[in-house]
Parts: structure tokens; sequence; C-alpha cells
């Protein structure tokens, strides 16, 4: 019995050498000293050493890649209010607008939310480095906050009583759903 790569090797019906390694599957070991992958899910890591891979996502993951755009949006000389702005700006609107929608000025206070959703999905298109308003791809974000942004605005124009927008088709189906 001899040893390669600190691991005990045995020699297997062939006379090839063979090891067990940590998953317990056999792994073979060239002339060289190096492992031989042996089935398809198997694979070296960084040192060398044959190590198990599967394809299902780990449940805990240590080093997620930031979405483009997630950089800080100033210097890390910055205060971190400052580096985080665009959020901030945002979140700021939004609160102003529950605000509003909570003292009874629910129109305005809406159309503010959809407009500060908006502004998030332009900033996500314009600036580069956005910091926290960035959770997904550019475009993900930009379509998911301009068609929250546009519902809200849309839904608050529409709002009863005296609407400021009217669309036919939407009164007709809100009447006929009431009806049946």
């Amino acid at each position: 019995m001899a040893e390669a790569s600190g691991s005990p090797v045995a020699e297997d019906a062939s006379g090839g050498p063979v090891a067990a390694a940590a998953s317990g599957s056999p792994v073979e070991w060239d002339a060289h000293g190096e492992p031989v992958v042996l089935d398809a899910v198997s694979a070296p890591d960084a040192d060398g050493k044959p190590r198990r891979t599967t394809r299902r996502f780990p449940s805990f993951t240590r080093d997620t890649a930031r979405p483009e755009g997630g950089g800080r949006a100033a210097s890390s000389d910055a205060p971190a209010p400052a580096r985080q702005w665009p959020i901030l700006t945002v979140l700021t609107a939004v609160g102003l607008g529950l605000l509003l929608t909570a003292l009874d000025v629910v129109r305005f206070g809406t159309i503010l939310i959809g407009v500060a959703l908006l502004a998030g999905a332009a900033m996500r298109w314009v600036l580069p480095d956005v910091g926290m308003l960035a959770v997904r791809s550019r475009f993900t974000d930009m379509v998911t906050y301009g068609v929250l942004g546009v519902a809200i605005v849309l839904l608050a124009m529409m709002a009863q009583p005296n609407p400021l927008l009217e669309i036919p088709f939407l009164d007709d189906t809100l009447h006929f759903t009431i009806r049946t």
C-alpha cells in the first residue's frame, strides 16, 4: 500500500491505484498522483482533491454576486446615507406618499408612490451605480419598478369619486363583474 497526496491508496482488481474520497466513492489516481474523475457528477476542487458536486442550489451561499449597477452610488469616503442616495430618495417619496394617504389625501399620495417607483426605474436605467436600489439585473429592476409605478399611477387616477382618468373597457369590466 502506497500513499499519494496524503491519501491512502489501494490497488483495485486491475492493479490500478484506487482511494476512497471523503464522499465515499472510489477515486483513481494517475501516474503523477493526480486524481482522476470517475463519474460525471464528481470533479476536483481548487486543491485537486475530488469532491462530489450536485446540481441542487446550495441552501447557504457565501459569495453571491452583486447585481450589475449594485456598487456604491457615491465614493467610499462618503457617509453611508450619501452612498445609498438613490434608494433613500425612492423610499422617502414612498414614505411621504404613504403619509399623505394616511392623512386622507389618497389620490395624491398614491400618485406620489407610483411616481417614486417610476423615478426608481429611471434611476436604474440612467445611473451606472445605484447601490441598494439594484436588486436583480438592470432590465428586471426597470421592468418591475416601471410596471408597478404605472399600475399604481393609473389606478390612483381612476379612483372614485371623480376619476381623473376613465378607461371604458375597465369600467364595463367592473360593472360586469359586480352584476354577475
